[in-house]
């Protein structure tokens, strides 16, 4: 067996909970992830710790189960995750519950479609084939650039494309990410000693810069929302478009214009922030395993025949999208789904008292010592059609489970597998550093420090 083959990509290691404690607060605020114990890697669910209001993870996949499917409506998403994100994104999708969720969803549905993202796929090609290009150049200069970067910018401008019909590169969609930036940078640092010692429904106050990050995003955004309800509307056919003309079932009224700002935020937020995370794991686990590397340009030459990857194409490399489903495992883009007890209850055999906050952690959970061999082990086989079976239902759920599934995972599949095939046909990308790479879950589960890369041309890509 290569050394690649049994690659075990960076994590924190396991500590004790005091020591995880101490190791969180001296790395600096905001890094949930150095904050597990080791035994939540093992526990069916237990206290994370101590705190005030009580934090419980959920490992089990029957209790996770019991509390995202909520069927009697008392395990909402969670206070900290609504406040951290209700400035940006209203009470949209990603943060509503109940009837006003259930409405939303049905209105949003279609968008996601299979027919909605075969049209789509060609703004898609359009974004690749245009930073394929601007990475040519950098290649040919010898120029060391932000992994990170990369897989930001390049599904940023996916989503513009595809959304709103508009390239990263206009002023408007520049201004949009480069505000989702600062979002980004300061939403998500959580207060370690705010989550022990708050009491539940504690308003988290969110830094003047960060709200005005928000203000302008909304604007920009409802800007771009404006140029599809105008007198030119007609000739946009797009996501947005789709979600625009949505309507009630039950009373026939479309979404107001500030539902559409929530709603085609999120999308921005949720599909370029959390596919642009799991990419640069992805490519950097390549870049360690020059096997793995390997048999992906295989498979993506023998589908492709030396011709442009379609939409069909994606869809037939199963490989490659094993590669995807394997980096969502280890590197879990949302790496918290915290719900809130709205009374006190029981969740299977364990009591759970009004304001308690429920950790599920697809981290923990895909990481179980349980539920997977080889846990930490950078394994795609896993998920090739021979080994699926071996995957123990409800044990992995990167993109939610149930009813609150994500919206946009079949769009994020078919993305990820075009952006891996088409960059590694065209590139070979060289981590300059590997010593300090380390995740750390923010907003997404990102490395710590952005990864640089030196980037070159294949000689023999495409």
């Amino acid at each position: 067996m290569s050394a690649a083959e049994i690659y075990v990509p960076p994590r924190p290691s396991r500590l004790p909970p005091v020591m995880a404690l101490l190791r969180t607060v001296w790395n600096g605020e905001g890094d949930l992830l150095s904050l597990l114990p080791g035994a939540a890697f093992a526990m069916d669910a237990g206290e994370l710790g101590y705190s005030r209001r009580s934090i419980k993870l959920f490992n089990d996949p029957e209790l996770v189960r019991q509390i995202l499917h909520d069927a009697d409506g008392i395990f909402p998403k969670s206070d900290l995750m609504v406040g951290a994100l209700e400035a940006l994104i209203g009470d949209s999708i990603f943060v509503s519950d109940g009837a006003k969720w259930r409405r939303q969803r049905a209105m949003i549905d279609p968008a996601f479609s299979k027919m909605r993202l075969t049209h789509a796929f060609k703004a898609m090609q359009q974004a690749v084939d245009a930073y394929v290009e601007r990475l040519h150049s950098s290649a040919e200069r010898g120029e060391v650039l932000s992994l990170d970067r990369i897989m930001s910018e390049l599904t940023a401008d996916i989503i513009c494309r595809t959304v709103f019909s508009t390239s990263l590169d206009t002023q408007i969609s520049r201004d949009v990410f480069d505000d989702f930036e600062v979002f980004e940078r300061g939403v998500a640092q959580v207060k370690i000693w705010r989550l022990i010692m708050d009491p539940a429904w504690t308003k988290v106050p969110q830094s003047e810069d960060v709200l005005a990050a928000c203000k302008r995003i909304r604007h920009h955004l409802g800007g771009l929302i404006d140029t599809h309800t105008g007198p030119d509307a007609d000739r946009f056919d797009d996501i947005a478009s789709a979600v625009i003309s949505a309507r009630d079932a039950e009373t026939g009224d479309p979404f107001t214009r500030d539902e559409l700002i929530d709603q085609l935020g999120v999308f921005f937020l949720a599909g370029h922030e959390t596919t642009a995370s799991a990419l640069t794991w992805a490519f950097y686990m390549l870049a360690m395993c020059p096997d793995i590397l390997a048999r992906l340009r295989s498979e993506v030459d023998a589908v492709a025949e030396g011709q442009e990857l379609t939409f069909e194409a994606t869809r037939s490399l199963t490989y490659t999208r094993a590669i995807f489903r394997e980096t969502l495992r280890l590197y879990p883009p949302i790496t918290f789904m915290p719900r809130v007890a709205l009374k006190a209850t029981r969740i299977g055999t364990y009591k759970v008292r009004k304001g308690a906050l429920l950790m599920i952690s697809p981290w923990t959970l895909h990481r179980h010592t349980r539920y997977w061999t080889d846990p930490d082990r950078f394994d795609p086989d896993r998920f090739m059609p021979d080994r699926e079976k071996e995957v123990f239902p409800g044990t992995y759920i990167p993109f939610g489970s149930g009813p609150h599934t994500c919206v946009g995972a079949g769009f994020a599949a078919i993305e990820s597998a075009l952006i891996l095939g088409r960059l590694t046909r065209a590139f070979d990308f060289s981590p300059v550093e590997t010593g300090d790479v380390r995740p750390a879950a923010r907003l997404t589960t990102r490395p710590s420090q952005e990864i640089q890369v030196r980037v070159r041309n294949r000689s023999h890509g495409h």
